[in-house]
């Protein structure tokens, strides 16, 4: 047997014009993707899903809405333009960052492709309304660790909500709040001796904030068929396997519901999870398009992974 595939499929903020563009007019398959996204999608987004990809404007792509209905399609796009249809290959696991993890259950067989776009659409649209909702935001912390990350929170929270949201590698936390205690944490990091660069997003994702969005998709992700996958998938919010750790006592369809509804309000632990990967699983580390920034995260995670890049064909 061929040796396994280990498929990790990027998340919001890896979006940019003209994402995909060069799949869509070299595969077949890819192509086809694409189309059948259209057709579904009809007049929901602001605009046509490849005109946003291909020739944007940045504003455009850059929108929750838009972008992860466009990051969901590319990503199934280049996966079956480079590798054909995912049930007929050996996928040893698949993992997401953050809206990336929707990416990685359709490859392994959890719901279908149809449904992860209705799934990834309604998401985008309640998280873009929940961000509108509150004048909130994410600032990155460089250099700082778990404990100093918590530190920050606590100094600048003032009452306000400031709490961690992504774990994306070792001295690399995003911490995620109102707007107020965003602009105090990046104070307060600089006084420890960190370096804190305010994000250039929508709100505070993997927050509090994000609770009316989590309680819009539950209503959705209760019709969609969930099954059990054929692989192990990454979960966000445990940093390990669906199914595993904390939910190996419940059924695996019950805890991915459960899990992708908390994932907009917990923080996202893919540096652990990534750590996980690599003990548990042997395979050959592929990144979908678009983009690069997994396997980036991944050379501060462990070095002696090497991942190849699926950006273009």
């Amino acid at each position: 047997m061929s040796e396994a595939l280990v498929i990790l499929c990027p998340g919001q903020g890896a979006q940019s014009v003209g994402m995909g563009k060069r799949w869509y007019e070299q595969s077949p398959e890819a192509r086809a993707v694409f189309d059948r996204a259209e057709d579904l999608l009809g007049d929901r987004l602001a605009c046509s899903l490849k005109t946003a990809c291909f020739e944007g404007p940045e504003e455009l792509i850059n929108r929750t809405d838009v972008a992860q209905p466009a990051l969901y399609v590319c990503g199934v796009a280049s996966f079956v333009g480079r590798f054909g249809n995912p049930g007929e290959r050996n996928l040893g696991a698949t993992a997401g960052l953050s809206l990336g993890e929707y990416t990685a259950l359709h490859l392994a067989g959890a719901f279908s492709f149809e449904d992860g776009l209705e799934l990834v659409t309604v998401r985008g649209r309640a998280m873009q309304d929940a961000a509108e909702a509150s004048d909130s935001g994410m600032v990155a912390l460089i250099g700082a660790d778990e404990a100093q990350a918590d530190e920050v929170c606590r100094r600048a929270g003032a009452g306000d909500v400031l709490v961690p949201a992504n774990y994306n590698a070792p001295g690399q936390i995003v911490l995620s709040g109102s707007k107020t205690a965003v602009d105090r944490a990046a104070g307060v990091a600089g006084e420890m001796g960190l370096r804190a660069a305010v994000l250039a997003v929508a709100g505070a994702f993997h927050s509090p904030l994000m609770a009316p969005a989590g309680e819009r998709l539950r209503e959705v992700l209760e019709r969609v068929e969930i099954r059990e996958p054929r692989c192990p998938v990454l979960s966000n919010v445990t940093g390990v396997a669906h199914g595993t750790g904390p939910d190996v006592a419940h059924p695996i369809e019950r805890s991915i519901r459960d899990r992708l509804v908390e994932q907009l309000t917990a923080p996202v632990r893919w540096a652990q999870g990534c750590a996980w990967l690599v003990g548990a699983v042997s395979g050959a580390y592929h990144e979908l398009a678009p983009g690069k920034v997994l396997s980036g995260l991944m050379r501060r995670i462990d070095r002696e992974v090497k991942v190849a890049s699926h950006a273009d064909p």
